[in-house]
């Protein structure tokens, strides 16, 4: 299932790591309930993975690479349905207690078994390639801005705006496929400020302060979210001298854009001088996380990418998976961002906010 070589922690979560870090922000039960019987909000959140599964199922029915494939589809459904209901009966079973990592890692795991390798990559190419002939466009009018702060906070509406291609959200999946994203209306319709966290004032004033020399950015999805949200963000820090790592997951899981994935976006967008857009990119590498799904574990990442992190000084976590739902409340050795849209009613409800709220969560490490 991994890759091949053995996972380690992120180099620089605050340490002891065993006492100050947990995948998981939502606490789904606490050590007073019945380890026996499933908790409210483990059902709630077993009944949003419930919901996912007939887009899931239709993903898979679709796939070409997999001989039978609507067989197989329906025996993924099954399944998985099955586990789900298991957990629901009794939440140890299945390597429970679930959080959802667990529930992201079942649900790959039936995949994966019923030979299904990557049923999102017929929408991700579509994706890619349409977010590919907008790159341009969407970096002139960033460029245009010439009041930094406002071009800042212009990129940043990108990130969030780009982070509504999500196809894990049942919601979503549904919306889009009636008619689409279009990335400059997401732009200008996103939830008024001040967002449920909100500390882009205070990282507008640190941007025009300092400039980090090294950036770790974990990315989430394909198509607007990397190409037209990320990598012109990414742009800016390499124009004002930052050198950028893009940690991209080691295999495919719904939507997100894996390594090899990345590698070939970034090599169309380059002109004949390796340039993005006129900006330089030899300091602008791309790294495999290590990972292989929408969340992730910061205790299990590749040893490459430990040793291309351990000097950065800004690391980003971009997406609801990662950003939110898992590394929320992750503390770091340095600065760091937490950024991402808020795309299941949970998340909502257990913030405070709105649905399609956006989280902009700056820590500063005074060192």
């Amino acid at each position: 299932m991994e890759s091949s070589s053995e996972l380690v922690a992120f180099p620089l979560l605050l340490t002891p790591i065993e006492s100050n870090y947990r995948a998981c922000t939502i606490p789904y039960r606490f050590p007073s309930d019945n380890p026996r019987k499933a908790t409210p909000t483990e059902l709630s959140w077993i009944d949003l993975f419930l919901n996912s599964i007939p887009s899931f199922r239709k993903r898979a029915e679709s796939d070409g690479t997999v001989a039978d494939a609507n067989v197989k589809a329906e025996k993924f459904a099954q399944r998985y349905s099955e586990i789900l209901e298991d957990l629901k009966k009794d939440p140890e079973s299945h390597g429970g207690p679930p959080d959802c990592i667990l529930l992201c890692r079942l649900r790959e795991q039936v995949l994966r078994e019923l030979g299904f390798r990557d049923i999102f990559k017929k929408v991700k190419d579509e994706e890619n390639a349409k977010a590919i002939s907008l790159f341009e466009n969407v970096v002139h009018l960033n460029d245009a801005i010439e009041d930094e702060s406002k071009r800042l906070e212009n990129l940043v509406r990108g990130i969030f705006a780009g982070n509504i291609f999500d196809l894990g959200s049942a919601q979503l999946a549904e919306v889009f496929s009636k008619d689409g994203m279009s990335f400059l209306a997401s732009c200008q319709n996103l939830v008024p400020r001040p967002w449920v966290i909100d500390d882009l004032d205070s990282f507008k004033l640190k941007w025009t302060r300092k400039s980090w020399k090294k950036v770790i950015i974990f990315v989430d999805n394909s198509g607007a979210d990397i190409i037209l949200g990320i990598l012109p963000f990414a742009r800016e820090l390499l124009r004002c001298g930052s050198q950028v790592v893009l940690a991209a997951n080691d295999l495919p899981s719904i939507n997100d854009v894996t390594y090899p994935e990345l590698i070939e976006i970034i090599a169309k967008l380059k002109d004949e001088n390796g340039q993005l857009v006129g900006v330089d990119t030899s300091n602008l590498l791309i790294a495999n996380s290590g990972n292989d799904l929408p969340v992730i574990d910061l205790t299990r990442i590749s040893q490459e990418l430990a040793y291309l992190a351990s000097d950065a000084d800004l690391v980003i976590l971009e997406g609801m998976g990662r950003g939110i739902e898992t590394n929320l409340y992750a503390q770091f050795k340095c600065d760091s961002l937490k950024i991402g849209m808020v795309k299941h009613p949970e998340v909502a409800q257990f913030l405070g906010g709105r649905l399609y709220d956006c989280v902009f969560k700056y820590n500063e490490v005074l060192s």
